[in-house]
């Protein structure tokens, strides 16, 4: 373990003062290019932050897990739901006290060491550029289905080609983009609760639905009609899903002023995630009995539109949905490349990643990016059943990982705030420790009960996602060990 550093060092962690790149990850960088600069305006992070937690999963992954719970899925989503306020308090508390481009990766390895931000961070950019091909893939299947002439393929190349434009433009394009994809996401899921809600309470003009009623909620087999279990089951249906919500503080970084976007952010999250999700899928449950077989065929929003007799409702769900994806392949191609920025500021990838043009864009590590999620999407139609399963499953459990991991660094970070810059300390974590504990424990327990899990590749997802991390956890001891060695031999010389 290297000694504790100090929130005065420079933002690269373990990085030389004098390398290239020190403290832009702030978003401090000057237009010659010597960093990230603060491109984004705050309605650009109120939006990509309110977004951020509405993922295309919502959308088109709540049908299994309503058909899994029943109504119970409400308890799944807020168990879900609570864990992520927590993480994301803690996150905004060491964010607020250091905003920086590596958020999570670069507070792990100032509170645990070089080895955790390393490990971490890769396994986080590992996460994205896979997501990144899982999004291209499904935008293509929709726009393919809407123009037949272009293939598949074509229109996921396309979606991939115009996002990477946008992101190496300037950080206010992508922020830009997000803010009106996020807007669309906002605006479409805001009026479906809408409507959805007086259809539900029988006062939507023109509307006769004859299954809407909030008696649904207990009139199929009561609100667990697969019994307590289902809730857990629920949860790995729909934990991943909120995948996202971190975002915010990554972006923070490049922001006017970042310690009130975070604090902003980390404050809203409470009812976002109540408003969008829970309140969404209530109106779905609420709409139509849950075990309806239009919400397992159709999928659950779409089902819940077609009961109220809206015109087309297959169609604007789709859109929807594309937007979504949209959104999050723009903030996918962000995050991964700010990430390797990060890791390459601080000496954990090639120190190109941490090179920027004159509009402070970070464009090897952009550039990176997006050939590994090429490559993925390219796997993703030769070998869809043997190595791209094998990047999804490996990736799929980095998401409890990163919030573990956030845990830890919180409960080391809280004491160095406190005896560095405690008026730093503007977003605290409730009841710390007690909540930080509480939340690693649940963690934990997420993984352990998905290890039993062998009806929806639980098991698989867990211990392929433990091999990756294990192999870069071996990488980063290594590097560690012969970076002290060097350092050992350089002594005498010196």
């Amino acid at each position: 373990m290297t000694s504790q550093p100090t929130l005065t060092e420079a933002h690269g962690g373990h990085q030389d003062p004098g390398d290239p790149g020190t403290g832009s990850g702030s978003g401090s960088g000057s237009g010659s290019g010597s960093g990230l600069q603060a491109g984004l305006k705050n309605r650009h992070l109120s939006m990509i932050a309110i977004g951020g937690v509405i993922g295309a999963g919502l959308f088109v992954g709540s049908s299994s897990g309503i058909a899994t719970a029943g109504p119970g899925i409400l308890l799944s989503y807020a168990l879900v739901g609570t864990l992520v306020v927590l993480v994301m308090r803690m996150l905004g508390e060491m964010s607020a006290a250091n905003p920086t481009s590596g958020s999570f990766s670069a507070h792990a390895d100032r509170a645990l060491g070089p080895w955790a931000g390393f490990s971490i961070g890769w396994l986080y950019w590992f996460f994205w550029v896979v997501v990144l091909a899982v999004e291209a893939t499904a935008g293509a299947k929709i726009l393919e289905g809407w123009v037949p002439a272009v293939p598949q393929w074509g229109w996921a190349l396309i979606v991939m080609l115009v996002l990477t434009a946008t992101n190496l433009v300037s950080v206010g394009s992508y922020g830009e983009f997000e803010f009106w994809f996020a807007g669309i996401k906002v605006v479409a899921i805001g009026a479906f609760i809408v409507v959805g809600g007086l259809a539900v309470f029988g006062v939507l003009p023109g509307v006769d639905s004859d299954k809407a009623g909030l008696s649904n909620l207990t009139a199929h087999g009561g609100f667990l009609p697969n019994g307590p279990g289902a809730i857990l089951t629920g949860v790995l249906l729909v934990v991943f899903s909120f995948m996202g919500s971190e975002i915010a503080t990554l972006a923070a970084g490049e922001s006017e002023d970042p310690q009130r976007a975070v604090t902003k952010s980390t404050n809203s999250i409470i009812w976002r995630i109540g408003v969008f999700y829970l309140g969404s899928i209530l109106v779905v449950v609420s709409l139509l009995p849950w075990n309806d077989k239009a919400i397992k065929d159709e999928g659950s929003y779409v089902a819940a539109l077609d009961s109220l007799g809206i015109p087309h409702a297959g169609q604007i769900m789709n859109f929807i949905v594309l937007t979504s994806v949209l959104s999050c392949l723009n903030s996918g191609l962000y995050t991964a490349s700010r990430m390797a920025f990060s890791l390459g500021e601080r000496g954990d990838a090639p120190r190109a990643f941490a090179r920027t043009t004159g509009r402070g864009v970070p464009r090897t590590a952009i550039l990176v990016s997006v050939v590994f999620g090429f490559a993925a999407v390219f796997f993703n139609y030769k070998f869809p059943d043997t190595v791209f399963l094998f990047l999804v499953n490996s990736s799929g459990a980095v998401a409890l990982f990163v919030w573990l991991v956030i845990c830890f660094s919180q409960l080391r970070m809280r004491k160095i705030i406190q005896r560095e810059a405690p008026e730093k300390l503007v977003v605290r974590m409730w009841l710390y420790p007690y909540l930080t504990w509480a939340a690693a424990g649940l963690i934990v327990f997420v993984l352990g009960y998905m290890l039993t899990d062998t009806e929806h590749d639980g098991r698989e997802t867990v211990l392929l996602s433990l091999l990756v991390a294990a192999i870069v956890l071996v990488v980063a001891v290594v590097r560690a060990r012969l970076a002290t060695s060097r350092s050992r031999e350089e002594v005498p010389a010196a």
